[in-house]
């Protein structure tokens, strides 16, 4: 049976072959490429020349930052087939158009502890947008990666009138963390959210708290400690069209 630490560096292997190399994985965790390696593969103690192990402290901050469930980091994944959360990268039209593929966001792979991650009032989902690269371009200026791109069905009616429920979303999920405002997807234990999220200050202290803040009147905001660990950022929503009904 292979020990902890080499199950946590495997781990770590696949994470930063998801993230396409080591300087993502690395600027996700705020540390350089170098740290990231020597984490990765175990740098040796100097005195026992063995590989040093990963603090359990650091295994969870890790999952956090790549939008992983707790407790990821220390299971062999090795002998089984993981479903992927990530959408599978945009790629090109099997019928030879030139256009790209841009696949939904998969709520039942690998997300908490049921392996699911429940949406509200989901109306049904769109499985995927087939646009032009020019269609990209102009439309989508700005985004992490090709592959972090991905559709979401808007659910729940706590961001009307910005977009309803059925309503198409374009994610970027290589944005793990909250960094100024914007609109997020996130997960606060097995449940997802879509909504305004704001860093704002903490009352005493030098930290700060986040702010959710939803469209509709009806839900008040309401703050979430940085630090809880069952806060986790699925990705930004870059662009949303707004349904109307004639």
């Amino acid at each position: 049976m292979r020990d902890i630490d080499q199950i946590r560096r495997d781990n770590l292997t696949t994470l930063e072959e998801e993230s396409n190399g080591a300087s993502a994985a690395a600027k996700l965790l705020e540390m350089s490429p170098a740290q990231f390696t020597n984490l990765r593969v175990g740098a040796k103690d100097s005195k026992t020349g063995k590989p040093r192990g990963m603090r359990k402290e650091t295994a969870r901050r890790i999952e956090a930052a790549f939008g992983k469930p707790i407790g990821w980091l220390d299971q062999d994944h090795s002998g089984n087939v993981e479903l992927q959360s990530v959408a599978p990268a945009p790629h090109e039209d099997p019928a030879g158009n030139g256009d790209l593929v841009i696949t939904e966001f998969d709520a039942g792979g690998g997300m908490g502890t049921n392996g699911r991650l429940l949406l509200e009032d989901q109306p049904g989902v769109i499985r995927s947008w087939n646009v032009s690269a020019d269609w990209l371009h102009l439309n989508v200026p700005s985004y992490s990666s090709l592959k972090n791109l991905c559709i979401v069905t808007g659910f729940g009616p706590s961001m009307r009138p910005m977009f309803n429920p059925g309503d198409p979303l374009l994610v970027d999920r290589g944005v793990r963390t909250v960094n100024h405002e914007g609109i997020y997807f996130f997960r606060v234990g097995d449940e997802g959210f879509i909504k305004i999220v704001q860093r704002v200050p903490e009352f005493e202290g030098p930290g700060f708290v986040y702010r959710i803040i939803s469209k509709n009147p009806d839900y008040p905001p309401y703050d979430i400690s940085a630090k809880n660990q069952h806060f986790q950022v699925i990705g930004k929503v870059l662009t949303v069209w707004r349904s109307e009904q004639f």
